[in-house]
C-alpha cells in the first residue's frame, strides 16, 4: 500500500464516495463534486484519483449489475475502506487543530 497522506482533491473525492454511499460511481462522483465545489470535475481526472485511492488502499471498487439502460455494461462502484475512513478522520483532526490555533481572523462574517 502506498502512503496514506491525502491531497486536497483526493480528500474531496473520498468524502464524496462516503457521502454517496451505495451510489458512488465515477459520473455521480463528478456531479456531486461539481454541485458542492462549484468547479467542473473532469471524468479523466476523477478516474485517476480513484485509481490512486485504490492503490493507497483508501478506497475499493466493485462492479455492479449489468443494465439494459447501459447496453449491458456494468458500473464500477466505489466505497471507502477502513484505512480510508481513518485517513479522513485524521485529515479532519489536523484541519480542526489548525483552525483552533489561528488567532482571531477578520473574515468579515464568512465563518
Amino acid at each position: 500500500m502506498k502512503g496514506t497522506n491525502l491531497g486536497e482533491f483526493e480528500e474531496l473525492v473520498l468524502l464524496t464516495i462516503a457521502a454517496l454511499a451505495s451510489e458512488a460511481y465515477s459520473v455521480a462522483i463528478c456531479d456531486e463534486l461539481e454541485k458542492h465545489t462549484g468547479r467542473a470535475a473532469k471524468l479523466g481526472v476523477v478516474h485517476a484519483v480513484l485509481n490512486r485511492l485504490e492503490e493507497k488502499g483508501l478506497a475499493k471498487s466493485f462492479l455492479g449489475e449489468a443494465t439494459s439502460a447501459r447496453g449491458g455494461k456494468r458500473k464500477r462502484y466505489y466505497e471507502v475502506t477502513q484505512a480510508g475512513k481513518m485517513a479522513l478522520v485524521n485529515a479532519r483532526e489536523i484541519r480542526e487543530g489548525l483552525w483552533r490555533i489561528i488567532p482571531e481572523l477578520n473574515l468579515g462574517g464568512a465563518v
